[in-house]
């Protein structure tokens, strides 16, 4: 069996390619189950964020059949294979680690990832597509996350996507201490987001979503106001920030919109950061007067810096990635040495079972015990012996030479009937029937 990790991120494919097979949280168990059902796949998880969408895999070959299914994913409408990657056995190992620990992310160290490996490892689980082998890989690759994070600096002072965002608004003309913000969605990244705004002490802060409890729970916690998402067109045109994060298919806020927006504030200039995938806001947004939009990929610019100064931190972290792979390799080739040992067990207790079941059928039945005894002796000397004597026959005409001398490795001396006996004394000998004359 192969271990795989299968996929594509925002180093790979842009973010109009990952927009595209990017899945939302409940297509993911149907996903589950139909990868499931492909020839030879054994055990599989699904992991889809804003910049990586990956399959994890135990197969019974190298995979093509999901690399096939992930490239010509329904909602592409395009071959993927050119932005794919595919990582086999301690690679994919290693990718693994490297994604739950941060390192292979857009923000270097950046933390939500791991909750977003959680995630994916507890759909899998409660699909019931997730077998041993992958379910020991995802415990692993989280110690292996806390182990960098405890032992290493690739864990303070998280930067994330949200904050990244923050600070290039506060680089621009409209710093959120003296602008109006907006915040559109509710979940993770919006939280992070509105918590950075909340630092930096922004002026005054909107929250839209598509339910308005949800918006007027983080507004409540972040002395914001909340709206229902229906109400974005009355609001826009207030704002000079807008900071938008939804699980959204389609775009929530379009162009017409904007120029609507931007005509109410007489052309005064709009921020928008878009940080969804799928993207919340539509592209052609940019092309009006007065707009300055940002987008995931636009991002990876400004972090650059970011990337640099957590580099030797980074390095630490590689190294007890690295160490932590070679660790959980180590384990698995072990288990797989003593899995043949564990069948050979198994068959002798299962025919011990039965035949030993047999026998106390018949000393119930009446029958002679010596007549028993050796029925139990022949039938388990026959039964566990069945199986080998027929492979060293079969490999005999075959012309096998190895298995001749693996049988010689594992029988090295066959002795002779009553040595063992004489060894421990029992098997009567001439000098020991003398012996015994003389003690007559």
């Amino acid at each position: 069996m192969t271990l795989l990790a299968i996929g594509l991120n925002h180093q790979t494919a842009p973010v109009s390619l990952r927009e595209r097979v990017a899945f939302a949280d409940h297509s993911l168990p149907g996903a589950l189950a139909t990868l499931r059902t492909l020839p030879s796949v054994r055990e599989v998880a699904l992991l889809s964020t804003c910049n990586r969408t990956e399959l994890y895999a135990v197969a019974d070959d190298d995979g093509h059949v999901l690399v096939d299914w992930l490239a010509s994913h329904p909602d592409t409408g395009a071959d993927l294979r050119a932005y794919l990657y595919r990582h086999q056995d301690a690679a994919a190992v290693r990718h693994l680690f490297r994604v739950a620990t941060g390192l292979d992310s857009l923000v270097l160290g950046e933390p939500q990832i791991l909750g977003q490996v959680k995630h994916a490892w507890t759909t899998a689980r409660h699909a019931g597509t997730l077998g041993g082998q992958l379910d020991r890989l995802f415990q692993q690759a989280f110690a292996a996350a806390k182990r960098a994070r405890t032992d290493t600096r690739i864990g303070a002072n998280p930067v994330s996507v949200a904050s990244t965002a923050v600070r290039l608004a506060q680089a621009s003309f409209a710093r959120p201490a003296d602008a109006a913000v907006l915040l559109v969605g509710a979940g993770e990244t919006i939280e992070l987001v509105a918590r950075h705004l909340t630092q930096s002490q922004v002026k005054r802060l909107l929250v839209a979503n598509r339910t308005l409890a949800h918006a007027q729970d983080l507004a409540t916690r972040h002395g914001g106001f909340a709206l229902p998402l229906a109400e974005l067109d009355r609001h826009l045109g207030e704002v000079d920030i807008v900071f938008s994060a939804t699980a959204s298919r389609e775009p929530v806020v379009t162009r017409g919109q904007v120029a609507a927006a931007l005509a109410q504030r007489k052309h005064r200039p709009m921020l928008l950061l878009d940080l969804a995938v799928p993207r919340d806001i539509e592209s052609d947004v940019a092309t009006l007067p007065d707009v300055f939009l940002y987008t995931i990929d636009d991002l990876e610019r400004a972090i650059e810096a970011n990337r640099r100064g957590r580099r030797e931190a980074a390095d630490a972290a590689e190294a007890i990635v690295e160490l932590q792979v070679a660790r959980y390799v180590e384990t698995l080739a072990a288990s797989g040495r003593v899995e043949p040992l564990k069948r050979l067990r198994a068959h002798g207790d299962s025919v011990r079972a039965a035949v030993l079941a047999k026998a106390e059928q018949q000393l119930q039945a009446g029958h002679d015990p010596h007549e028993v005894l050796t029925f139990l002796a022949h039938t388990l000397t026959n039964r566990l012996l069945h199986a080998p004597t027929a492979a060293l026959r079969q490999a005999a005409l075959e012309g096998d030479h190895e298995l001749a001398r693996a049988s010689e490795k594992l029988f090295p001396q066959v002795p002779e009937p009553g040595i063992e006996d004489a060894e421990s004394g029992d098997a009567a000998s001439p000098a020991s029937s003398a012996d015994r004359d003389a003690e007559r």
